[in-house]
């Protein structure tokens, strides 16, 4: 006899939705493929930073205190843990057919021992590697040896990864995770936010922008550094960052030294506000450091960007700057101060000119493949499955 009961479905994440960044859009967009779908859901998530905006939700939302980092952030082994030691207890005494799982590893662990103590299945979205991400920084090794154990015990207990690319995909399956598990989804943005209709900021000197997290592995103090001799030619830029992260602080402290006054820093803003910001920019800036085992990653910000119209300038190698040069999104450049300068002087060349005719080109190409609408109904479908699998 089949049963015809509502699929439950638990999102196990210490970011949410009103919270900015690209975890919130990434599982905002996936509840709302599991409602279209007529899923029961649940989302266990933290209670947000004090000033956040209202939300409602059509879901049972459960939302926890948390330790944040001085920024505000959920950041750091002891704010994690905060978040994973109740969140353990909580799903064990919560109804569903599956959970869903975001990182950080130490999350996904405790999905997986709720899961396996519940005999259910539980499906970890993997939107990148995180020891990759701590390679790149100073972390002792024997932390990311702990934290890349941590992240193989959660990948390999899955029913289902899902990743959002092709690249992650293969990371996942180099941990021992079978490729028929492993589910590729797509990554993207909120298009009718990040669109280039709407109004944009500044009308005066132009800008460059930098938007969403400021970690040491992307690197982006290669833009102040490059900033002088972009100010030779072009003395009125500046560049206007938006977010936050580890790197925060060298990047204040660096552009005081470097370029006094021609950086300004705006903090965490929401999106319609980033957009805005966007819209009106000379470039968008995207940077990852070479060689630091993350030149895999796709960064949110170049479809943000994009979507706009507004072109993307990134710093770097791999499979980034093959997406913006191969699909006309802007430039990639060498990560090296010569190489930033001067792509960003052509485009301030270029924007003068008024030469610069692809935002439509750009924001199109967005629109058809890299809509997280569309990434979050492929990852709700993977879900459904692994609940009714296990059903």
């Amino acid at each position: 006899m089949t049963d015809k009961r509502p699929l439950k479905v638990t999102v196990a994440s210490r970011l949410f939705t009103p919270e900015v960044g690209a975890a919130s859009f990434r599982l905002q967009a996936l509840v709302d493929g599991l409602v279209a779908n007529a899923a029961e859901v649940s989302v266990l998530t933290t209670r947000p930073p004090h000033g956040s905006p209202a939300f409602t939700a059509p879901y049972k939302l459960s939302r926890w205190p948390v330790l944040r980092d001085p920024g505000g952030n959920v950041r750091g082994y002891v704010q994690y843990m905060s978040f994973d030691l109740p969140v353990f207890f909580r799903l064990l005494f919560s109804q569903a057919d599956v959970v869903v799982s975001e990182p950080p590893p130490t999350t996904g662990v405790m999905v997986a021992l709720s899961s396996a103590l519940r005999r259910r299945p539980f499906v970890y979205y993997a939107a990148d590697i995180w020891t990759e991400a701590l390679s790149a920084t100073d972390v002792p090794g024997i932390v990311i040896r702990v934290m890349r154990a941590a992240e193989g015990f959660a990948l390999r207990r899955a029913a289902k990864v899902i990743a959002i690319s092709d690249a992650v995909a293969e990371k996942v399956e180099q941990f021992g995770v079978s490729a028929d598990r492993v589910v590729v989804v797509g990554n993207g943005i909120d298009t009718s936010v990040f669109g280039p209709a709407g109004e944009s900021a500044g009308s005066g000197d132009p800008y460059f922008v930098y938007t969403g997290t400021m970690s040491e592995w992307q690197g982006a103090d290669i833009f102040i550094r490059a900033l002088p001799a972009v100010l030779a030619e072009h003395p009125g830029a500046s560049i206007r960052f938006f977010g936050q992260g580890a790197d925060e602080p060298h990047l204040k402290e660096l552009a005081e030294k470097t370029v006094p006054g021609r950086v300004h820093f705006g903090g965490v803003i929401p999106p319609a506000e980033a957009a805005r910001w966007i819209r009106g920019a000379s470039a968008a800036l995207v940077s990852i450091k070479p060689d630091q085992g993350y030149d895999f990653a796709k960064p949110t910000k170049i479809y943000a960007a994009a979507g706009c119209g507004t072109p993307v300038i990134f710093a770097g190698t791999g499979d980034g700057a093959a997406l913006v040069d191969d699909n006309g999104l802007g430039e990639a450049a060498k990560y090296d101060v010569d190489s930033v300068a001067g792509a960003m002087r052509r485009v301030l060349t270029s924007q003068n000119n008024g030469d610069d005719d692809g935002r439509d080109a750009r924001a199109g190409w967005v629109e058809r493949h890299a809509s997280l609408a569309n990434a979050g109904r492929h990852a709700a479908a993977a879900v459904l499955a692994a609940a009714r699998s296990g059903r």
